[in-house]
């Protein structure tokens, strides 16, 4: 059975940082790039960053390039995403989800949904 599981959600002021992790399981790691996607209140679901499982070959968004990093330890079938200067802008339920590769770092590309680690970033 597939798992993707979110943690390190919270409450932050803006500015601040929080890293959010992703633990896989019941998959290939390396067959998937692991991607993160989040959907704030009233919007639609949109890619935040991917990561390949084979080569590292890393996306970002435009609002998250420069102020999110994405990472894995494959040892551990763990993928991060570090967030730095957050704004209230960013504030939604982050999904970790898995895409056949980098290229494809997009919601409808995506075959298997984590539940969700909701971010709040106040003002």
């Amino acid at each position: 059975e597939v798992q993707l599981v979110e943690s390190g959600g919270g409450l932050v002021q803006a500015g601040g940082s929080l890293r959010l992790s992703c633990a896989a399981s019941g998959f290939t790691f390396d067959d998937y790039a692991i991607g993160w996607f989040r959907q704030a209140p009233g919007k639609e679901r949109e890619a935040v960053s991917c990561i390949s499982g084979s080569d590292s070959n890393t996306y970002y968004s435009y609002s998250a390039m420069g102020r999110f990093t994405i990472s894995s330890d494959n040892a551990k079938n763990t993928v991060y995403l570090q967030m730095r200067s957050l704004k209230p802008e960013d504030t939604a339920v982050y999904y970790c989800a898995t895409v056949p590769h980098t290229e494809k770092c997009v919601t409808f590309a995506v075959e298997y949904w984590g539940k969700g680690t909701l971010v709040t970033v106040s003002s």
